[in-house]
């Protein structure tokens, strides 16, 4: 089950044109998105270190931890987007335990990803 199904009834995906910042690194994060159509790419220190397509999530780190963004979220493409806050989180973790192993699974992915690039 991949995170999108979670959300493919959803009608509140939000459209983003090509090049609009979904958020800037630093900034306060209130939100985690799911990627209904398109792509994002997260860059750090001007470069792209991911690219998120559909079916997937990103700025999740924001909700577990509330610390400011660790990286700047630009679409890549014109993508549509659905915004989830943290009680909408908070629910879908309670109801659904598959919902939050997907989000750690993408956390570790993400961390192995990142300690490649380093060493």
């Amino acid at each position: 089950m991949t995170t999108l199904s979670y959300f493919k009834n959803s009608d509140d995906a939000v459209p983003y044109a090509a090049g609009t910042v979904i958020f800037e690194k630093g900034a306060a994060g209130d939100m985690m998105y799911a990627v209904a159509e398109g792509e994002v790419d997260i860059i750090v220190g001007g470069a792209a270190v991911a690219a998120i397509g559909t079916g997937e999530i990103f700025g999740e780190m924001a909700l577990i931890d509330h610390s400011p963004r660790s990286a700047t979220a630009v679409a890549s493409t014109d993508c549509r987007l659905v915004a989830i806050d943290e009680r909408r989180f908070q629910f879908l973790v309670q109801q659904n335990p598959f919902f939050a192993l997907d989000v750690m699974r993408v956390l570790a992915k993400r961390l192995r990803t990142m300690n490649e690039i380093v060493t």
